[in-house]
């Protein structure tokens, strides 16, 4: 039952002008759509170290990851990339530049990443066990959370030393991991 007194229920169909099916709700016809949740995060970095969060919640908790998290409803993305590095690693940035945007349909999300400077000495944050400032060599590439971690990491070692480049996007050959 509805606030308004009244029960709403949705059924799967293709609705006028449309090209694919909806739910749809029964009483009023009101198209719930569902889309693409969007992520937005960072590689910080100070000098030539990265900062990674160790994740204290799931999905793949007690692996490493990039400050990032889910864009909230008024917010531009990179006011959401800075949030969830306060949140995740009580780190305060400069955004440089957007470094990739990459789509995973499979999970219904698209990635944005930026490249930042990180202003201050970052700790953990209540979705964060530990952080900690990697050097290249030292990153532990084996306990990465995600696959989009990895392709903003390569992004990042693949612009150092350039103040102006184009974002990225899904590497060639990650077709499996998206679909």
């Amino acid at each position: 039952m509805s606030d308004l007194g009244f029960p709403i229920s949705f059924s799967s169909k293709v609705p006028p002008g449309e090209d694919r099916e909806r739910r749809v709700c029964d009483s009023c016809g009101f198209i719930d759509y569902v889309n693409p949740r969007i992520v937005t995060g960072v590689v910080a970095h100070a000098g030539d170290r990265i900062l990674l969060c160790r994740r204290a919640i799931e999905p793949r908790k007690g692996f490493w990851t990039l400050p990032a998290g889910f864009l909230e409803l008024g917010e531009s993305v990179e006011d959401g990339a800075k949030r969830e590095a306060r949140e995740e690693a009580n780190a305060e940035l400069e955004i440089e530049a957007m470094l990739g945007l990459y789509s995973i349909p499979r999970i219904g999300q698209v990635q944005i990443f930026f490249r930042a400077r990180l202003l201050n000495d970052p700790s953990p944050g209540v979705e964060s066990l530990e952080v900690g400032l990697f050097t290249w060599d030292d990153v532990p590439w084996k306990e990465l959370a995600f696959p989009t971690v990895r392709w903003a990491l390569d992004h990042y070692r693949q612009t150092a030393g350039q103040a102006a480049f184009s974002a990225f996007g899904n590497p060639d050959g990650t077709d499996h991991l998206t679909r």
